[in-house]
């Protein structure tokens, strides 16, 4: 079993935990074990990517469309709010 040292821990912070290890009954140590365990169950855990890179690669190639390319960047032009210039200039 590991050992760990908080180094820091600011005085009212720890004797607040030491109050709430004497009201349950347990030792500093076992207090913090108590809640490290209870504050990582109630935390929402990533999903099944490390990175954002990888969720994006996840979704590459993921697009369906029946329609032709042309016909896609199209619709998109045609969406597009004019600037005065010909779309030919893009």
């Amino acid at each position: 079993m590991a050992d760990l040292k908080i180094k820091g821990i600011q005085d009212d912070l720890y004797e607040e935990i030491e109050r709430l290890a004497v009201a349950e009954r347990r030792s500093v140590a076992q207090q913090m074990i108590f809640l490290v365990k209870k504050h990582l169950a109630s935390t929402k855990r990533p999903g099944p990517y490390d990175t954002p890179a990888q969720c994006l690669l996840e979704l590459a190639g993921s697009w369906e469309d029946e329609r032709e390319a042309d016909e896609i960047i199209e619709e998109i032009r045609n969406a597009r709010s004019t600037t005065g210039r010909p779309m030919e200039a893009f």
